[in-house]
């Protein structure tokens, strides 16, 4: 960024006056995040990374302005007065506008608001104390170092760039020219574009929170119901023989057997894999060449899934996302959750469907004989006794050690446990002393049962779990599953996402609230320090562009609209709108002056194209790394990068013509409206209001 700042500049003292206003940010930063007891997180340090791209934005914009009235002929005193006179207000509307972005962050609920509240406020402190520092620090530096340009001496590197620019502002001019000129066409381009940006909105896919690689995968497992421990054993280590082969697992654990209220033949794994950097797959890329080698194993099935960054589940689940049906009705509950268990299979994209309904566990149920038990002198309580001791695994004693003690359990041979033919042998002493079979005082049935009866709400309810393949987004899936569940869930049942599901359908609509409130909070503080309802529109018509190319490389990325990429098109609304303030604010002066509309504007973008392109290039810089995706994690915050390079870089290149026509059209229907009130004022004339200036 300060490459940047010299680039557009070419002198060392004037490259080094706005840098300074990046460490002055950060470390004022830091000492409100000390005061509201914010720690230096993932979302924090992303704060932090994309406010040094425009926290020295205010300064590049007061100093350029400086140097642009010494470049005059000016006195370095007299060209920081002067200077800073001329953009104090601009910055003070650039600074509260991109603020003003994120309070309705601050007031967010949910999920989304736990987030990124801390996110919102570290941006907002750093932009708040970057304001104060270009309005007092950089004026003051300029006015003491600024070297004067005359007395500068010319390189080559100097000529070659300034050659440059000129180039580039001579193009500019050109082009201007044209557009103003063929203001309809300009405006049918931008009328395109915001169409395109709202069909993008409905194209692009949307998820929650991206998966990062953090070397975990989480396996449950499930074999067939009614299954023994020792053959759940069995198959539990065939998978993990599997895994032990895979190149890329460099250690893991295996569960078999109920554990925390889950059914006995259910089981899971959890796998450590290699650092990054010693294999060649990510988690989920491993994910999907380890799952047809699990399926592979007969009689158990596996549900490998990357875990996500936040966990958000509140019970164990075999998949990452679960849709829950309720009712009271067992029967009916238990129909319709077969028919959509039966329908989201055949969905295409999804994986690992399954659902905690268990319904045909082997069952034996003891008829006791009341009247054969009684002429035999055995009771019911001895048979439950006898059952008891056989296969319950009862403790009859402890055995004391020094440093220990052990639990004495009385069972059956295991070779007895497996088959109900077994009850024949198991004899019960009567109360005459006689050894009375249980077989003579008891019917054995073999019957099939739920194994499991789960409850949410205290209503029977049934969940059905699901994973998804990398191509497909989970907005698609959340749609696809409730159309399906339209049709075939009766109204008695009720049914609803969970976990990370349900979270992302509660962040999808605040998301979209938050961004028709930071569009109205925007107009809201533009028009308050306008004190216009027209120029506030003309300065918030880059936002379809910003939109548009954000969108559009999230696309040619391949990433999804994820909760990041929401968050970073917010802030995008607070920074897009710099340029407008800069144009804007200069072309009002040059109206008080008694320019035309269309002159005004000329002029004052000719005039703010230097600090337009250093403040957006400086924002791309800072905004690079993240797009990259470099370091642990970058997976999630990769979006957000994407968002802020993409639309800023596509803003930037058309808002330059359409901010202009824009502002033709709304100072016609301006004074049209004075005119239509029977006004004498009119803002060609002079007499409007001031907004803009010392």
């Amino acid at each position: 960024m300060v490459l940047v700042i010299f680039l557009f500049l070419r002198n060392t003292s004037a490259t080094l006056i706005p840098s300074m206003a990046l460490p002055m940010s950060i470390v004022g930063t830091f000492v409100v995040m000390y005061a509201l007891d914010y720690s230096l997180d993932n979302l924090s340090l992303m704060g932090l990374t994309l406010a040094v791209g425009f926290v020295v934005d205010d300064a590049i914009v007061m100093l350029e302005n400086i140097v642009r009235h010494m470049e005059s002929g000016k006195a370095r005193l007299q060209a920081a007065l002067d200077g800073s006179g001329e953009v104090g207000y601009t910055i003070i509307s650039m600074t509260l506008a991109l603020t003003a972005v994120f309070i309705p962050v601050l007031f967010l609920g949910g999920l989304v608001g736990r987030l990124f509240r801390e996110f919102a406020v570290t941006i907002s402190a750093a932009v708040l104390i970057s304001g104060v520092v270009s309005l007092t620090l950089t004026p003051m530096l300029s006015s003491r170092f600024l070297r004067d340009p005359a007395t500068v001496r010319r390189g080559l590197l100097y000529r070659a760039s300034e050659w440059a620019f000129n180039a580039m502002l001579r193009f500019y001019d050109v082009t201007l020219r044209v557009a103003l000129r063929h203001r309809l066409a300009t405006l049918a381009v931008s009328l395109a574009v915001l169409g395109g940006s709202v069909r993008l909105f409905y194209v692009i896919p949307w998820s929650f929170l991206p998966s990062e690689d953090r070397r975990q995968i989480f396996v449950p497992t499930e074999a067939a119901q009614g299954i023994s421990y020792e053959a759940m054993f069995q198959h539990q280590q065939a998978l993990a023989a599997v895994v032990q082969k895979d190149p890329n697992v460099e250690a893991f654990m295996s569960s078999a057997g109920s554990r925390g209220g889950s059914a006995g033949n259910t089981g899971r794994m959890m796998l450590l894999l290699k650092p990054r950097n010693q294999r060649a797959l990510s988690a989920d890329q491993v994910i999907q060449h380890m799952r047809p080698k699990l399926a592979a194993v007969p009689g158990i099935l596996a549900f490998p899934r990357n875990p996500p960054p936040i966990q958000i589940e509140t019970r164990m689940a075999k998949a990452q996302y679960q849709y829950t049906l309720l009712g009271s009705d067992t029967d009916e509950l238990y129909r319709a959750a077969g028919r959509l268990l039966e329908i989201i299979r055949q969905i295409d994209g999804f994986q690992d469907v399954t659902s905690d309904m268990q319904l045909e566990n082997p069952q034996l149920r003891i008829v006791f004989d009341r009247d054969a038990a009684s002429a035999k002198g055995v009771t019911a309580a001895q048979i439950e006794t006898a059952l008891y001791s056989a296969y319950a695994s009862r403790q009859v004693s402890t055995i004391y050690a020094p440093n220990n003690q052990y639990e004495v359990l009385l069972e059956l041979l295991p070779e007895f446990q497996r088959h109900p033919a077994s009850l024949d042998w198991l004899y019960i002493r009567s109360s005459g002393g006689q050894l009375v079979p249980i077989k003579a005082v008891a019917e054995l049935r073999e019957t099939l049962g739920p194994l499991t009866i789960n409850h949410s709400g205290q209503l029977p309810s049934v969940t059905i779990s699901f994973n998804l393949r990398p191509d497909v987004s989970l907005g698609s899936a959340v749609a696809a599953v409730d159309a399906a569940a339209r049709d075939i869930v009766p109204d008695a049942i009720s049914t609803g996402f969970q976990g990370v599901a349900q979270a992302f359908q509660a962040a999808s609509r605040s998301m979209v609230v938050l961004l028709v409130l930071a569009v109205l909070v925007i107009y809201m503080v533009l028009g308050v320090l306008y004190e216009d309802f027209f120029h506030p529109l003309t300065i918030i018509t880059a936002l379809p562009f910003a939109a548009f190319g954000a969108l559009l490389t999230l696309l040619a990325f391949g990433a999804d609209l994820s909760l990041y990429a929401f968050v970073g098109i917010i802030m995008l609304i607070g920074l897009v709108k710099k340029n407008g303030i800069m144009m804007v604010d200069f072309a009002i002066e040059g109206r008080r002056r008694g320019l035309s509309a269309v002159d005004a504007m000329h002029q004052a973008c000719l005039i703010r194209f230097r600090p337009i392109m250093m403040a957006t290039m400086t924002t791309l810089m800072a905004g690079l790394p993240i797009a990259l995706g470099w370091g642990a994690g970058a997976e999630s915050r990769r979006p957000l990068g994407l968002v802020v390079v993409g639309g800023l870089a596509f803003s930037q290149s058309l808002t330059l013509y359409v901010t202009p026509v824009f502002y033709v059209y709304m100072e016609r229907i301006r004074e049209f409206v004075f005119r239509l009130l029977g006004a004498e004022a009119a803002p060609a004339d002079g007499s409007a209001p001031p907004v803009a200036g010392p």
